[in-house]
């Protein structure tokens, strides 16, 4: 079998305990190979320093590092900067997404969606920049129509997209059909599932109606059942994710992201139940 290319999202910490609790999961992740690390961006550029801070630190190892870049609220002055500081320090690949608004928030910038962020990194910085976009298996949350949601994922490839993750889902089912829509569209650049591990079941639910993943309902029950045994939500969650990881590696997809929510146990026990080591191990 062919090497199955992982990747990691990290967030910025906040505080010195953050920091180290991120260092932390990186030493125990790190020795996985990843293909690239991301590193996500608040609303409205709120996290803009600390993203930048951590995927610098994160480049000095040899790893490739894509801060995420939103363009709610922005203007091109402002991105064309960000840009620019990135290009300066070497950083050579971007997730380009449109980003939630932020509370209170009213003005949307000078960019509407994720596609017109793509086409002026294009126009500004041309293929300096690797591009990755996201796709929605389920649908993004505001979107009005499938049709619509298609259309917009397209165009972002047309923009200048080099591939795309998705958000993660536990319906592989979803992420099949979604890249078979795809394909019939003539867009044919990977797409790499993304993959969150089940540590806990109120913050699951939370996070999947924030962003419109669904939890199936025996998953669900499953988990309300072992109320506050978080070994047993765990060692569950491994199974079931572990379990839908090999369908997706044996039905063509091209990786694997992980959504680590900075720590590295649940990680390590995806990818130690679908046989993925360091090197040596």
């Amino acid at each position: 079998m062919e090497p199955i290319e992982l990747s990691f999202e990290f967030f910025p910490p906040k505080s010195d305990d953050g920091i180290a609790r991120l260092r932390a999961a990186r030493a125990q992740l790190m020795p996985l190979a990843p293909k690239f690390v991301s590193v996500t961006f608040g609303a409205g550029g709120s996290t803009q320093q600390g993203t930048l801070d951590t995927v610098l630190e994160i480049a000095r190892t040899g790893v490739d590092a894509a801060p995420h870049l939103s363009c709610i609220g922005a203007s091109r002055a402002g991105l064309a900067d960000i840009l620019d500081t990135y290009r300066a320090q070497g950083i050579s690949h971007i997730v380009a997404l449109r980003g939630d608004m932020p509370s209170g928030m009213v003005e949307m910038g000078d960019f509407r969606y994720a596609a017109h962020l793509v086409a002026f990194i294009r126009e500004h910085a041309g293929d300096a920049f690797r591009i990755e976009v996201a796709a929605y298996p389920e649908y993004h949350p505001q979107s009005r129509s499938p049709r619509l949601d298609l259309e917009h994922f397209v165009a972002k490839v047309r923009a200048g997209a080099d591939a795309a993750i998705s958000q993660y889902f536990f319906n592989a089912d979803a992420y099949f059909r979604f890249v078979d829509e795809v394909r019939r569209a003539g867009v044919d650049v990977p797409i790499t599932p993304g993959i969150m591990p089940i540590t806990n079941y109120s913050q699951l639910i939370r996070f999947s109606e924030m962003c419109g993943a669904e939890v199936p309902r025996w998953i669900a029950r499953r988990l309300e059942s072992y109320g506050d045994d978080r070994a047993s939500i765990r060692a569950f969650g491994a199974e079931v994710v572990a379990a839908m990881c090999e369908r997706l590696i044996a039905g063509g997809a091209p990786g694997l992201h992980f959504y680590t929510l900075n720590g590295a146990e649940p990680t390590r026990a995806i990818c130690d139940r679908l046989g993925l080591h360091a090197p040596g191990q």
